[in-house]
């Protein structure tokens, strides 16, 4: 005898002689009319979403200007139309500047400014200097779209994804005064010059075992630890590939960076269909809470160590100090003051390892180049003597050299962090909507012989004196080369930066001849976060200082 959870099914069949005809014509009546119905929207939706897609610009485009009915429209931006429903997402996997540069050198007008619809998500992309300095400068564009993993990581609380409104204006007047201002730049110099020291020694013990070095992750060590010093006066010794003290601490440290880099650098699909988050199908949401309990357990410890010493009567020394001692009347929670912190620690690890993981390839790649470099450290410095950072104005063809690979080789090459129209506005003459998504393309700028002579080669001397670009600066004066953005939502930390990455970059230099592992350098590109090496760069260094 069956089972009555074998037998379920049968109960509806002897339930169905009980319904009296009449029952059972509504019931088919009613069953009739909603699949007519049903049809009927899916038809309806599936000729909207043709209608829409039918637009220069994709779907998100076609939906926009048919709700604006007969209200006068203006120029229609040049775009792909992509595919329907989903548009031209597919541009945005992979090498997404290169196959949005490709798309636009297709269409008349495009290179200036391209439509397209990511999703439901109106977006504009630009490959033109001029442009790019309109949007970077408009304070049209002064917000960030939706990401997802920047609000699971906390950093909808830091600088860079702060939505635009009064907490944002006082982190950039904090960022300005207090924690990237010139005299704070300038205190960082005794950190600079001991972690630069601390990757020397590094190398000198690589150099006489005679090995190979893969620069990457000595690179990412030495600035995760100069971070460390500044920012919440830790201290480690980068000679050491496991430091004798704080050895899990660095771990730890080095592994959350390493997963918050992947999680920002991840397409998502849930930034451009918002309802997908529910079920998080890339398990972005999901990565996220598993990693900001260690975040917050670790920085918010920090936080308490450094409250205690202010108690005690201590002085401000690292960025945790300086916090503190705004936070009451800056109105910052302590949750403010931890995402600052952690997005200092996030970006700028990335940051200056991967620009200088892309100078050194070149600089292998190029002997010419770098023995230029040297010699003009032999004549300013000295083969003897050390450099100091003093020497760097007078080094004007290794501030080129390195203005060359932000050039060729963009860190971010669609400036890691988008912006977003908070109104109507125009650009180029065409109306951009409020909500729209705005990218520049600097990497194709970079690459653009209309803009820059032999662009594909590597030539630091058009940036010396007589150089065609010589008046071309990297800290957003112009639209040519804006590594670090321009305008109201430009990197707050370049100046720390460049000034960090040319003493580092000096002291390498003059301290060593930087010579291929193996017959090639791979300059082969992936695209996370930052535009990295998609094969870590490998050298044999050479002692030269006083040899």
């Amino acid at each position: 005898m069956e089972s009555s959870v074998e037998s379920w099914w049968v109960l509806p069949i002897t339930l169905i002689p009980a319904i009296s005809g009449e029952q059972h014509e509504n019931i088919a009546t009613i069953a009739t009319s909603f699949a007519y119905l049903t049809v009927f929207a899916c038809l309806a939706w599936a000729g909207a979403s043709l209608l829409y897609w039918a637009h220069p610009g994709g779907p998100a485009w076609g939906k926009y200007w048919r709700a604006r009915g007969k209200a006068p429209k203006p120029t229609t931006i040049p775009g792909p139309r992509g595919l329907p429903v989903v548009g031209s997402l597919g541009l945005m996997s992979g090498l997404a500047h290169c196959s949005l540069a490709d798309e636009a050198s297709r269409r008349p007008g495009a290179k200036r400014l391209m439509a397209l619809s990511l999703g439901p998500v109106r977006a504009v992309v630009t490959s033109h200097p001029d442009v790019a300095k309109e949007i970077l400068d408009s304070p049209a564009f002064a917000d960030r779209p939706l990401n997802h993993a920047a609000y699971g990581l906390m950093f909808h609380r830091s600088i860079g994804f702060a939505e635009h409104g009064p907490y944002w204006r006082a982190l950039r007047r904090i960022a300005a005064g207090h924690l990237f201002g010139p005299r704070q730049v300038e205190a960082f110099a005794p950190y600079r010059a001991s972690v630069g020291d601390g990757i020397v020694a590094a190398l000198h013990g690589a150099a006489g075992s005679g090995g190979a070095v893969q620069v990457r992750g000595l690179l990412r060590r030495a600035s995760l630890y100069y971070i460390m010093r500044f920012v919440f006066g830790k201290e480690y010794d980068v000679s050491r590939a496991a430091p004798a003290s704080g050895k899990e601490e660095v771990e730890e440290l080095l592994d959350m960076v390493h997963e918050g880099y992947e999680l920002l650098g991840k397409e998502n699909w849930c930034d451009y269909f918002p309802g997908l988050a529910a079920i998080d199908p890339q398990g972005v949401g999901a990565r996220c809470a598993e990693l900001m309990p260690r975040v917050n357990r670790f920085v918010h410890g920090i936080i308490q160590e450094h409250r205690g010493k202010a108690i005690a009567g201590g002085e401000a020394r690292d960025f945790v100090d300086i916090l503190l001692s705004l936070q009451e009347s800056e109105g910052l929670a302590d949750a403010d003051i931890a995402a600052v912190l952690w997005e200092m620690i996030f970006r700028g690890t990335d940051a200056m390892a991967v620009l200088m993981e892309w100078t050194l390839a070149r600089l292998v790649l190029h002997r010419d180049v770098q023995a230029k470099a040297h010699r003009e450290l032999d004549e300013v410095v000295g083969r003897s003597n050390p450099v100091a950072e003093s020497a760097a104005p007078s080094l004007p063809y290794l501030q080129a050299l390195l203005k060359e690979a932000l050039r060729i080789h963009p860190p971010g090459p669609l400036l890691s962090w988008r912006h977003r129209a908070i109104t109507d506005t125009y650009v180029d003459g065409h109306l951009v909507p409020a909500g729209t998504t705005a990218m520049v393309n600097q990497w194709a700028i970079s690459r653009d012989p209309e803009f820059w002579d032999a662009p594909l080669e590597f030539q630091p001397e058009r940036f010396l004196p007589g150089g065609k670009a010589q008046d071309v600066s990297v800290l957003g004066a112009g639209g040519r080369l804006v590594p670090f953005g321009s305008g109201r939502r430009s990197c707050p930390g370049k100046s720390l930066a460049m000034t960090t990455v040319t003493a580092w970059m000096a002291t390498l230099l003059h301290e060593f001849e930087w010579l291929p592992a193996s017959d090639a350098v791979d300059l082969s590109e992936v695209l996370r976060l930052s535009c990295e090496m998609a094969v870590p760069l490998e050298v044999r260094v050479r002692p030269r200082r006083g040899v």
